[in-house]
């Protein structure tokens, strides 16, 4: 009974025990409880206030930039970084580490995903010190408390990738399925560009705010359009609901505008060969070109190319729209202004081509017409004409070019677009002292025939391309359509910077003198002649300034023009920079003949296409064809005769690859996932390469591919 007694007063001393800490944390919640409704009720509720009324900001989603095709040249892909949680519990309660398991996920990684390219034809020390075998030692020896929770395995990779790490040894083995894995991804937006350094300088890149994870444009189309790519941004606030605070969505983020730009994939793909072709054999510092279509002033093509530090050549700083010293190229429109002042009537008026304002005719003195002013590049002729109507007072040339829009923007769409620059030939400078009317002449005389001037190339070819289109001015621009998130296409009207810049028969005049300076007896572009398309133009030679003066050993050569003479579709200007002892008749007047000549043989120009003939007669080509399908596709096209081109083969760590015989898609892809820079020459299928396969190469490295149909 004693021990009865004792048992009972045990437990009841122990349930009053219990019964009074119960008691206690009772009275604790009690009293939290009144400080928080009661005492601090007003701070908790103005927390909750402030927690709810904040407002996120959504970021739209970009638009893309498209050619005129449709073909993408700019767009988000989403991409992942993908990492490891070396804290995560299924790896802390491994009692021993399976280090033969991590070696094999290591052996993988080092494979598929090495954290430098060409791992392996590294020598050993560099080897041992980046392969993940040592990286991934390093982190399991510490303690499973201070080992990372974001080990990255590999950056901005696919869903693809993510599926194919996870069935890595060491991870597919754990328990477990899915979410519960250690193996995580944190997913971005990036800007992808398909076709690379095509027309770079001309779309652009963006930049990222880090702070905001904003994108905005700070080059080229991606730039000037930015407003319209961004897009709206949506917002959303926090809302109390039975699970707990999330976020509500009060105003959906609007898509930007998909751009579709007037780029023809084609003709930018055949203007930037020509371009490196002529400057490659020129040995020129750096070229620009531009192509434009005559009737809208859609920019069809543009190209920027300059020569690396390494001797190859690469995409450049775009001098299509920055201000030169036109040379020589000016002269058809002083002389446009000359007939459409009534200064020279007739292309068979004469002017006395001797010397004059310190200038002498290199073609010899004499009285010439108008065609031959052109045709033989007559400084002393074009001066004596402008000073017909202008040498009373030079102020007026100015105020004439003004007139004509010279010093308003072109508003193209190129981010980087200048005016130009031309000095108003005034009686005082800007300190109040007297210029004499002998600067001022000379001068007047300089800037008719493209001195003392600066002009940027797509100016000087909008003022051709009017010349070309009986004289409506019509606006140069890369931006065709806006596209909005419902797929409505918003086709932009044509503008004019003015409906008319001269009359058409002052416009057809201009042109009949031009035309001799390609195909007359004396002309300084004669190279640029041939019998399947007329081209005709201007060409131009201009020394730089460099550091003040200019330097006599270098020329800029320059030739504007369009094509066919007949009926002209296209107008197209090359600037090049080389040394001295080369012409613009044989570097930048054959970038222009060579379009013409190529758009001519693959029917471009309203004629018969040679190309398309050339084609019908050749044997079929199958890409990066396999074996099975081969003669099964063969079959259901019911063709009798194929070839095909070697497919594409697994990339080894062992140098650069092989490519010769592939197509140029499949080259690409092989190349530029190894990390190297692709340069290509011709067209076709591979069939050399600078760098021998299996050579040791550093990611960023160029090779350069030569093409063959």
């Amino acid at each position: 009974m004693a021990a009865k007694k004792n048992n009972k007063t045990h437990i009841l001393f122990r349930y009053g025990l219990l019964s009074i800490v119960f008691v206690f944390f009772g009275v604790l919640v009690l009293i939290k409880l009144f400080n928080t409704t009661v005492i601090e009720a007003n701070a908790w509720n103005s927390r909750a206030r402030a927690e709810l009324s904040r407002i996120d900001t959504i970021s739209p989603e970009r638009g893309n930039i498209l050619a005129d095709n449709g073909n993408i040249l700019a767009c988000n892909l989403r991409v992942y970084d993908i990492k490891l949680d070396l804290r995560h519990d299924k790896i802390k309660k491994m009692k021993v580490i399976p280090w033969s398991s991590i070696d094999s996920l290591a052996d993988s990684l080092d494979h598929y995903y090495p954290r430098i390219s060409n791992l392996m034809s590294q020598p050993r020390d560099t080897i041992a010190k980046y392969s993940w075998h040592t990286r991934l030692k390093k982190e399991f020896e510490k303690a499973d408390t201070v080992r990372t929770r974001s080990l990255r395995l590999a950056q901005k990779k696919t869903l693809y990738d993510f599926d194919r790490i996870r069935n890595f040894p060491f991870i597919k083995d754990m328990p477990g399925k899915g979410s519960r894995l250690p193996l995580y991804k944190e997913g971005r937006n990036v800007r992808i560009y398909p076709f690379g350094k095509m027309a770079y300088r001309s779309v652009g890149r963006v930049n990222e705010n880090r702070e905001t994870g904003q994108i905005h444009g700070y080059s080229g189309l991606e730039k000037d359009l930015d407003s319209l790519l961004y897009g709206h941004p949506g917002f959303a606030k926090k809302v109390a609901l039975t699970q707990g605070i999330t976020n509500w969505v009060t105003t959906p983020p609007r898509r930007g505008f998909d751009i579709r730009t007037t780029i023809d994939i084609d003709l930018q793909d055949m203007l930037e060969e020509e371009l490196h072709k002529i400057c490659a054999e020129a040995h020129a510092e750096w070229g620009t070109a531009i192509l434009m279509e005559v009737k809208t002033g859609e920019i069809k093509a543009i190209s920027n190319i300059e020569l690396l530090d390494n001797g190859t050549y690469g995409e450049a700083l775009n001098r299509a729209v920055l201000p030169y010293e036109p040379g020589s190229v000016m002269k058809p429109i002083s002389l446009m202004i000359a007939f459409e002042d009534g200064l020279v009537k007739s292309v068979n008026d004469l002017v006395d081509c001797s010397p004059f304002m310190k200038t002498s005719d290199p073609h010899g003195g004499g009285m010439k017409n108008m065609k031959q002013v052109i045709e033989q590049s007559s400084n002393t002729g074009i001066s004596r004409v402008i000073f017909r109507g202008y040498s009373q007072n030079p102020e007026k040339w100015y105020e004439r070019l003004a007139g004509l829009g010279f010093f308003e923007p072109i508003r193209s769409g190129i981010a980087g677009e200048c005016t130009p620059r031309i000095r108003r030939l005034v009686d005082k400078d800007s300190r109040g002292n007297n210029i004499t009317m002998t600067a001022r002449h000379l001068d007047l005389a300089r800037q008719a025939y493209g001195y003392n001037t600066e002009l940027p190339p797509l100016f000087t070819l909008s003022v051709y391309n009017a010349i070309a289109n009986d004289g409506k001015y019509v606006r140069p621009h890369l931006v065709k359509s806006l596209i909005d998130e419902d797929g409505r296409d918003s086709v932009l009207k044509i503008e004019y910077i003015r409906d008319s810049i001269c009359s058409p028969a002052t416009a057809r005049k201009v042109r009949e003198c031009i035309r001799e300076v390609v195909w007359g007896e004396h002309g300084t572009a004669r190279l640029v002649r041939d019998d399947r398309v007329c081209v005709v133009g201007k060409t131009g030679t201009a020394y730089p300034v460099e550091k003040g003066v200019y330097n006599t050993a270098k020329r800029r050569y320059a030739f504007a023009g369009f094509f066919p003479y007949e009926e002209p579709q296209y107008s197209c200007m090359a600037l090049v920079m080389s040394g001295a002892g080369s012409s613009a008749n044989r570097t930048s007047g054959q970038v222009v003949k060579n379009m013409a000549i190529k758009m001519y043989s693959r029917g471009l120009l309203r004629n018969a296409s040679t190309f398309t003939a050339e084609r019908k007669e050749s044997t079929p080509v199958l890409a990066a064809a396999v074996g099975h399908s081969f003669n099964k596709l063969a079959s259901a096209l019911g063709i009798n005769k194929l070839k095909s081109l070697k497919s594409p083969a697994e990339v080894s760590n062992g140098g650069v690859p092989d490519v010769i015989g592939l197509d140029i898609p499949s080259a690409l892809k092989v190349l530029e996932s190894s990390g190297l820079n692709v340069r290509t020459s011709g067209a076709g299928h591979v069939v050399a390469q600078s760098r021998p396969a299996g050579t040791v190469f550093k990611r960023g490295d160029d090779i350069t591919l030569t093409l063959r149909n």
